[in-house]
């Protein structure tokens, strides 16, 4: 049976994933990038290090799959987003031993932008028909976007954006208040276990949500999370006051870009989207039947950085291209 490798080598994340010639996810291996603590993140050079080094060792933990699966095709994100002008270092490594795999299997090598693999993974783990055009909300510790996504003609995808930060991304947010806190990088888990141990009616702590037409900031959010901390607030109460943020913020965004675009289907992808307070919170504010919007959220473990969308890519323009050997 045919197999679809995607490799997938984000700023804190290496992961492989496997898809069969079905579309079916097969294998999905990955290795979070260690921050010492009270670091707020890695340097390029040292997450790209980081990445050479887990690569065989993930690619060890497919040897089982070699017996049942010949590869047909290799995907990988070798930028993050589908403009010409889009690079990091830390997708070298991906691409490096994406097209040595392909070279030596004489099989095609497929490459997207990290930003399209967030899509996907989105797409098909929600498990929602979605139609040709929607807007996605793509929220991490790199991007903090809100898009209008159509079908593409160079890339897989026509991704417009329709709202952005102008400072601090979401997960940045998120983790320099947890770093604040004496939290291990990356902080979103821990922070989200300490909000549980409040509610929302208990939290007293609100920090503000600035958003214009097209641009939004959370700069000013972490300034006051920062004052909040000094003057001893509790962290429980200063973590909920960071998600809601996050949500205020985004519902603002959806209802103006939603009615200004006449479309209802909202896609959530990205590590910050993963959040169950943030999805709760945009739940009940956006399916409300005053607005009625559909909102769309893969598995938790699709949310975050993964090279499992990358992988049904890969297949699916295989699939494309070579439909009639499905």
């Amino acid at each position: 049976m045919r197999a679809f490798l995607g490799i997938d080598t984000s700023a804190y994340t290496t992961s492989v994933a496997l898809v069969n010639q079905h579309g079916e996810l097969i294998a999905d291996k990955r290795e979070v990038l260690k921050v010492e603590l009270g670091q707020r993140g890695l340097r390029q050079s040292e997450a790209l290090f980081a990445h050479i080094r887990n690569l065989p060792f993930l690619f060890e933990g497919l040897k089982s799959y070699w017996d049942t699966y010949s590869l047909a095709a290799v995907a990988v994100s070798d930028r993050p987003r589908s403009l010409p002008q889009s690079y990091m270092p830390v997708f070298l490594a991906g691409a490096a031993v994406a097209r040595s795999v392909a070279s030596v299997a004489g099989i095609p090598v497929y490459t997207f932008s990290h930003q399209e693999g967030h899509i996907m993974a989105g797409e098909r783990g929600s498990g929602a028909v979605l139609p040709d055009k929607y807007i996605a909300v793509h929220f991490s510790g790199g991007t903090s976007e809100v898009l209008l996504v159509q079908p593409g003609r160079d890339s897989y995808y026509d991704i417009s954006i329709l709202a952005a930060t102008t400072d601090l991304h979401a997960g940045q947010l998120v983790d320099r208040v947890g770093v604040r806190m004496g939290l291990p990088f990356p902080c979103g888990r821990l922070m989200e276990e300490l909000a549980q141990g409040t509610s929302l009616q208990e939290c007293k702590l609100r920090l503000s949500s600035a958003v214009k037409s097209d641009c939004f900031s959370f700069s000013g959010a972490e300034a006051q999370a920062f004052r909040l901390l000094e003057k001893g607030a509790s962290l429980p109460e200063v973590s909920m006051a960071v998600f809601l943020c996050i949500a205020n913020t985004l519902e603002k965004v959806l209802r103006q870009k939603a009615a200004e675009f006449s479309i209802k289907d909202v896609l959530m992808v990205g590590g910050v989207m993963a959040n169950s307070i943030i999805r709760k919170r945009l739940l009940d504010k956006l399916s409300h039947p005053s607005v009625s919007l559909r909102l769309h959220f893969a598995p938790p473990g699709l949310s975050a950085d993964n090279a499992v969308g990358t992988a049904w890519l890969g297949w699916a323009k295989w699939s494309k291209n070579m439909g009639k050997e499905v």
